[in-house]
């Protein structure tokens, strides 16, 4: 399969957040000692960190694909299903992660921009990215390409 497209974007506030409640609480261990709920959430922290981290966008044969982090959460839109994309801007109170907003799904890592894709079934879908108007380009000339 021909990668057309591929872009990685590092949520690099989430990791400098992340890490410093990890050595805040590791400070706090040493200094009051161990605690079993502590470490329950230096567990939390680390996963969340690893899984989180970056956000891989790839457009491949005729997927378009995204992956946290090391690619556990992942998921596929086939581009015949996509009808129409636009940059768009989200507010900050919609946060980053995976959850539902009033646009449809969220997948974002770090920023304000993402690409909204409308599927021909009507669903809408963000995927947040640093570089929106190379991942809308990409999108819209599979789209232009499978509508000739």
């Amino acid at each position: 399969m021909t990668k057309h497209y591929q872009h990685t974007q590092i949520g690099y506030l989430s990791i400098i957040i992340f890490v410093s409640a990890l050595l805040f609480i590791t400070y706090l261990m040493v200094i009051y000692g161990f605690n079993w709920v502590a470490l329950a959430v230096m567990i939390i922290l680390s996963v969340c960190l690893a899984l989180f981290a970056t956000l891989t966008v790839v457009i491949e044969g005729e997927v378009l694909e995204i992956r946290f982090g090391p690619g556990i959460i992942r998921k596929k839109f086939p581009l015949k299903d996509i009808k129409s994309c636009k940059t768009v801007k989200n507010p900050w109170y919609y946060g980053w992660g995976i959850h539902l907003t009033p646009h449809g799904w969220l997948y974002n890592v770090s920023g304000f921009y993402a690409v909204e894709i409308r599927m021909v079934n009507k669903k809408k879908y963000r995927i947040g990215t640093n570089v929106p108007n190379e991942l809308e380009r990409a999108i819209r000339q599979f789209i232009e390409k499978t509508t000739r």
